[in-house]
């Protein structure tokens, strides 16, 4: 383990925002130090519908921001990770009893379109009745249209670990197995004795950070500390004085199986004949992804396991749509944790815009929710709150323009 004793930048957290965090930091010409507990994007960022999109259905609850927003990033991740990322044919289909109606679709599709920048790969069609026998078994009984539309599918993982790569190759430090164990502002920890009398008057001194790595604990100082803990974040929060309650938020799990036999034509965008949530049927190193669910979650972030019932759940809506599936076994499944902002009403219709949540020093920032589509451009706005609190550094690169290694 190779560290300095004093950064400009400490990220907590190896899922894909810490990575876009140390990436964009260190691409600023900030020293750059990221710890993650266990291993990098071990949590939600491995466990994802495994997507590179705009989000369609986002436009329902007009949240057309955030899809403008991460049909800009596909772009960018198109010419820098190609080898990572790749366009792919999404199958709607329609049917009798489809909620989304062809109009109500055509209308969505084509504003999706719009915000893409009506590119090449922007536009969409109606598939003809006469080549439906050929998307993988679809089932055609009250079948009324099917329309086509690209967006793009990633592995998680790989581009995860492709952006901390980057980082790295640009001088970030990275320490995994390494668990927060306090980080104390020199101010703060002056008046610990009466805190019902604290105030932090010079934001000027730098965190004490100390980690444990196996038997050894390890402290290194920080100018600014960038909480990226995912379901984690505010578990994060109780380890840095001065104490900072964080926002109220909801885990919501999300379940995926996999199922043997990929689907070849592309990814299929269905709806659940249970209670008519998006789901995607999609093709997975020569199986066959099926995700995703929405449900609570109330116990430990590192113990979310799927239910049975999800599992069911999500194969009872795979057959319904691809009979071939009504006599197979599940061959695997995961579970990963969104993190949504706590208000009334389902996990599927709340916003799912990022939230960068500052602290009373504005020196420890916390990252709430966030796609991974949008990654590069949620850590940019990160970016811009820390380039408040530091000095000016010589830039290195760009990371709109920064190609991913392999």
């Amino acid at each position: 383990m190779n560290i300095k004793a004093d950064y400009d930048v400490v990220i907590i957290g190896g899922g894909i925002h810490g990575a876009g965090v140390a990436q964009a930091s260190v691409a600023q010409g900030y020293s750059v130090l990221l710890l993650e507990q266990h291993e990098i994007a071990s949590g939600t960022s491995q466990k994802s519908s495994k997507l590179i999109h705009g989000g369609l259905r986002y436009l329902e609850t007009a949240q057309f921001s955030l899809v403008r927003e991460c049909l800009s990033e596909r772009g960018y991740l198109l010419k820098n990770a190609p080898h990572l990322v790749e366009m792919k044919p999404f199958y709607l289909p329609v049917y009798k009893k489809t909620t989304r109606r062809p109009l109500q679709l055509r209308l969505g599709l084509s504003v999706y379109a719009l915000l893409a920048g009506l590119g090449k790969q922007s536009f969409f069609h109606h598939l003809k009745k006469e080549s439906w026998h050929q998307l993988d078994g679809l089932a055609t009984r009250d079948l009324e249209a099917v329309f086509q539309y690209w967006d793009a599918q990633t592995d998680d993982k790989l581009l995860t670990d492709a952006v901390l790569n980057s980082a790295r190759d640009m001088g970030a430090d990275v320490v995994e197995q390494a668990k927060l164990e306090s980080a104390v502002k020199a101010s703060a920890s002056k008046s610990q004795k009466n805190k019902s009398k604290e105030t932090i008057e010079d934001v000027s001194d730098e965190w004490q950070i100390t980690f444990q790595k196996e038997s050894t604990f390890v402290q290194v100082s920080s100018k600014i500390i960038v909480n990226a803990g995912g379901p984690w974040v505010n578990d994060i929060l109780k380890r840095i004085i001065p104490e900072d309650a964080g926002m109220a938020v909801d885990l919501v799990q999300g379940t995926h199986i996999v199922l043997p036999e990929e689907t070849l034509q592309g990814i299929y965008y269905v709806e659940s004949p249970r209670d008519k949530r998006a789901i995607f049927v999609m093709p997975w190193y020569g199986q066959t992804l099926v995700g995703t669910t929405e449900k609570l979650y109330t116990g430990d972030p590192a113990k979310v396991v799927p239910t049975i019932e999800e599992q069911a759940y999500l194969q009872e809506a795979a057959a319904s749509y691809f009979p071939k599936f009504k006599e197979t076994s599940i061959q695997g499944s995961f579970a990963g944790l969104r993190v949504l902002p706590r208000q009334q009403g389902t996990a599927f219709s709340r916003p799912r815009e990022t939230t960068i949540r500052a602290d009373k020093t504005h020196t420890c920032l916390s990252v709430y929710g966030g796609k991974l589509t949008a990654y590069r451009a949620t850590s940019e706005n990160v970016i811009k709150k820390i380039m408040r609190q530091l000095p000016a550094k010589k830039v290195i690169a760009d990371t709109r323009h920064l190609k991913l290694p392999g």
